[in-house]
């Protein structure tokens, strides 16, 4: 459970800092697109911080 968790965790935060990335090519949305970023990254950090630690500990 621990791998899994772990494989999703780094492809969430990874995947917000590409989306943080792309946020300045986007016309006109630029803030919620990367908040949502910022958002996905932050998920990516909660899920073996928080839940993990609860589940496998």
């Amino acid at each position: 459970m621990k791998i899994i968790g772990f494989v999703v965790s780094l492809a969430l935060f990874v995947l917000g800092l590409y989306i943080m990335g792309e946020a300045f090519y986007v016309e006109g949305a630029q803030l919620p697109v990367f908040i949502g970023g910022i958002l996905v990254s932050s998920l990516g950090v909660f899920i073996p911080v928080h839940i993990l630690k609860r589940i496998d500990g």
